[in-house]
């Protein structure tokens, strides 16, 4: 796989809605600069077994004007 992966920190979970709040550097390729914002996830179990203040790499895309997390894994 050769998706550039953003990293992160989890600020925000809300499970209910399928929301993560993520302070994150530059996400190339949204062509996007360091900032902290709310992502929905593509898939419900996506977030499952995460938790504020995990460090993640994640994927994003943008997808009818919300921004969208496809991937996202922990940081060891």
């Amino acid at each position: 796989m050769t998706e550039d992966l953003a990293e992160g920190e989890i600020r925000r979970i809300d499970a209910s809605t399928g929301r993560v709040t993520i302070r994150h550097g530059v996400i190339k390729s949204l062509d996007m600069p360091p900032m902290t914002m709310v992502f929905h996830a593509a898939e419900p179990g996506l977030l499952s077994g995460l938790k504020v203040g995990d460090k993640v790499r994640f994927a994003a895309e943008q997808q009818q004007g919300k921004f969208i997390v496809t991937r996202i894994v922990s940081m060891p």
